[in-house]
C-alpha cells in the first residue's frame, strides 16, 4: 500500500473518532499521539480549547528521559506519569482518545497504566 493512502486512511480514522470524543472540564480527553521515537499524552478541554495537563517522552522533568522511546514500556511509564499530572489538576475521570490507533500495543499498555495510577475511563 502506498504511503499517502496509508496516511490518509490514517486521517480519516482520526476525524471519525473525534467527532464523537468530545472533552469537557469535567472530564477531558486524554489525546495519546505516538510519533516514530516519541510518545505525547495531553489532557484537552475541548470546549474552552485548553490543554489542561500533559506529559511527554520529550518533559526534562522525566528522570531517565534518554532511554524512553515509542515502545511499550515507555508508554507504562509515561501512562503513569501523565495520570500523576492530571489528578495533581484535579482530572479524575477522562475519555480517552487514541487518535486513530488501534487499542493494542502500546496504546493498550498506556491506557492500562494511566488506569492503573488512578484514572476512570
Amino acid at each position: 500500500m502506498r504511503t499517502e493512502t496509508k496516511q490518509r486512511l490514517a486521517k480519516l480514522r482520526h476525524w471519525r473518532i473525534r467527532k464523537k470524543i468530545i472533552g469537557t472540564k469535567e472530564r477531558p480527553r486524554m489525546s495519546v499521539r505516538f510519533t516514530n521515537k516519541n510518545i505525547c499524552v495531553q489532557f484537552v478541554d475541548d470546549t474552552a480549547g485548553v490543554t489542561l495537563a500533559s506529559a511527554s517522552t520529550l518533559s526534562k522533568s522525566i528522570p531517565d528521559r534518554d532511554k524512553l522511546g515509542a515502545n511499550a514500556t515507555s508508554a507504562k511509564t509515561i501512562g503513569a506519569l501523565a495520570a500523576e499530572a492530571a489528578q495533581s489538576k484535579g482530572i479524575k475521570q477522562i475519555v480517552f482518545d487514541r487518535s486513530g490507533a488501534r487499542f493494542h500495543g502500546k496504546v493498550k499498555a498506556l491506557a492500562d497504566a494511566a488506569r492503573e495510577a488512578g484514572l476512570q475511563f
